[in-house]
């Protein structure tokens, strides 16, 4: 196989983890239209039973997903790098690593959505231990353990971790190793300590979290920071990397590069949208009647053609140029040509 081709492999795993994760989100936005909506008394209380929503779940697989995938493709290309360090395994390697990135941060927005709708404005407090553990407490544990391992595996435990380059012996590579990944884990570990603690209590009291529960919070955070600090000035004490040799033209390249994953975010956050808003159109209300006093429920019809080709094949379009863009703009500037 030949290094283009390897290099191409790369890129194309991250693009097939953003399919499959697109495909969840969608599954996860349609479940949700069979979810019963909450039914409520004269006095406005909510009366229906709170229960686990598979949405919850699948939300978390799509980033599972695409971030996996993610990582596969840099673990690729950061090997083929080792061997023949060309242009496009370059550019490959540093999209690949935004890609981490995004699901990375998605992990993280995913676990913190989780903590903040578990204060919402009912009292899901009166449900079940079950329900409150496996909606709540899991998936912000399942998130955690996510963006802590593909941190790991992606920035700190690989034989070419850049932070790493000029150690000489394999004793000092690991303890190395140990200290930027704790450096890397701490904050993330604490925060998830702390948030996990906040929802304890307030389950356990069943009232709003005063404030010396939210200063014990912010301290567990801060001491999980002040830890990450200490592990990473230690590495910091080792032997320093070799300078980089300056290429002509570089920055114009990289700027190119990133236009180009600019342009695919932000298609790509386009066809999150209209997909989201396709399903949505799936949901009809009835009309509402004047002196009418009972609570209305809407309806969800079945997808059909016209609403394939006018609502979901634009999101599916605008996803297919996204990657389209980013796999051509990536590859086609690399190619094995002779230099005039």
């Amino acid at each position: 196989m030949s290094n283009q081709k390897a290099a191409k492999q790369s890129l194309l795993l991250t693009l097939m983890g953003l399919t499959l994760g697109w495909l969840f989100f969608i599954a996860a936005i349609w479940s949700d239209l069979y979810v019963p909506m909450p039914r409520y008394d004269n006095n406005g209380m909510i009366t229906s039973e709170p229960q686990v929503q598979i949405s919850t779940y699948l939300f978390l697989i799509g980033i599972t997903v695409f971030g996996v995938f993610a990582l596969l493709g840099q673990r690729k290309v950061v090997a083929l790098r080792a061997t023949d360090d060309s242009a496009l395994a370059k550019s490959v390697h540093r999209a690949t690593n935004l890609a981490v990135i995004i699901s990375l941060v998605a992990g993280a927005v995913y676990a913190i959505g989780n903590f903040l709708g578990a204060f919402n404005t009912y009292d899901s407090r009166d449900a079940s231990p079950l329900v409150r553990i496996f909606g709540v407490y899991v998936p912000i544990v399942l998130a955690t353990i996510f963006v802590v391992l593909v941190l790991l595996f992606a920035f700190v435990f690989r034989k070419d971790a850049p932070d790493l380059a000029s150690t000489e012996h394999d004793d000092e590579r690991k303890q190395l190793q140990r200290y930027v990944g704790l450096a890397y884990a701490s904050p993330i570990i604490g925060t998830a300590i702390a948030v996990i603690l906040g929802l304890v209590v307030y389950d356990v009291t069943r009232t709003d979290l005063n404030v010396w529960i939210w200063v014990v919070i912010q301290a567990i955070i801060a001491t999980s920071i002040l830890l990450g600090t200490r592990f990473a000035a230690k590495v910091r004490l080792s032997k320093p990397l070799p300078p980089r040799p300056r290429q002509t033209g570089l920055a114009a390249v990289n700027l190119n590069l990133v236009l180009a994953i600019v342009f695919g975010v932000v298609v790509v956050v386009m066809s999150f949208t209209y997909g989201a808003s396709a399903i949505e159109e799936l949901r009809t209300w009835p009309s509402y009647k004047q002196g009418e006093t009972e609570q209305l429920f809407p309806t969800v019809a079945m997808p059909d053609l016209n609403w394939f080709f006018s609502k979901m094949l634009p999101a599916l379009v605008l996803l297919a140029l996204a990657e389209f863009g980013i796999y051509r703009s990536i590859t086609t500037r690399h190619s094995e040509e002779k230099l005039a």
